[in-house]
């Protein structure tokens, strides 16, 4: 939250809950268009149709500039998203939609290890044991030699993996551009990273895969923006826990338009991996407090 700026904690979890269906909108897009295109097809498409949001900043953007710095670092992280998010569609056509939620939530996990192993922060003995109850969230889940651990579950552990790094790169972004300019390089160069994996496997898209792709890309922008606004109403404490409805519908979603069956492990293990989430988020908050209310 900005300095100064009063916490309103109904307008962030409203936000937060608006955020959260946004993204439920994502998922049922890419499983209404399905596994006709390949992934990096769709992914290009969607992030193709999305540019149209960059028109209404283009003069700022033109005007902000770039220093070698930040397009080395901004190729960087669209290289690495790039991976990421074609990955995601694959998992995201090929698994539940539940699945691919409650694995989702690894991702401030890949975080918190990133600024361990990358970062150098310290790894604590609270963090470590929040890290531990999520990888066995996780096997509760894909629950390995009881069921068959496909290639989409696979996909969707390392697009988590590719979130978290990217994430990381965008927090040092944001010390060096504006956000607009986080968000445009991101999406142009993922655009352009998609191209030589989309033109091997193109598949030319009906009406109305290109139509849904563009109401993916919509939801995601405004998903992306809801999250934003809800951040600067109200602190991490109030607007993560809303944030973890998304499993709930998302099980709601799979199990009432697609048929899916709502499977009682793949809850609990996202339970559990929501609970360490939650507790690393609720510590680091709690530490910074500490560190504002000590002046160090």
């Amino acid at each position: 939250m900005t300095i100064g700026q009063p916490d309103r904690p109904i307008a962030g979890a409203l936000w937060m809950g608006l955020s959260g269906l946004c993204f439920i909108g994502v998922y049922v897009g890419v499983k209404y268009v399905g596994t006709r295109l390949p992934a990096a097809e769709s992914a290009f498409l969607r992030y193709a149709l999305g540019l149209v949001f960059l028109l209404p900043v283009a003069r700022s953007l033109f005007r902000e500039g770039l220093s070698v710095h930040v397009i080395k670092l901004g190729a960087g992280r669209a290289f690495l998203h790039t991976f990421a998010v074609t990955l995601w569609f694959y998992a995201m056509a090929r698994i539940p939609v539940a699945e691919v939620s409650a694995m989702g939530y690894l991702t401030p996990i890949f975080v918190t290890l990133g600024a361990i192993f990358i970062l150098g922060e310290r790894l604590a003995l609270r963090r470590s044991l929040a890290i531990v109850v999520a990888i066995i969230g996780v096997l509760v889940i894909l629950r390995p030699g009881l069921r068959e651990v496909s290639m989409g579950h696979l996909a969707m552990l390392g697009t988590t993996l590719c979130f978290g790094v990217s994430y990381l790169m965008a927090k040092r972004l944001t010390d060096l551009a504006s956000a607009n300019m986080v968000v445009a390089l991101l999406s142009i160069g993922v655009t352009i990273g998609l191209i030589p994996l989309t033109i091997p496997v193109w598949i030319t898209p009906t009406s109305f895969e290109v139509v849904t792709l563009f109401a993916v890309a919509t939801f995601a922008v405004a998903g992306h923006y809801s999250m934003t606004f809800a951040f600067g109403c109200a602190p991490l404490t109030v607007t993560q826990p809303v944030g973890f409805l998304q499993l709930i519908w998302a099980v709601a979603i799979g199990y009432l338009l697609f048929g899916e069956n709502i499977d009682a492990f793949v809850i609990l293990g996202g339970v559990t991996i929501i609970g360490a989430v939650l507790y690393i988020t609720l510590r680091e908050t709690q530490l910074k407090r500490r560190l504002e209310r000590t002046g160090l």
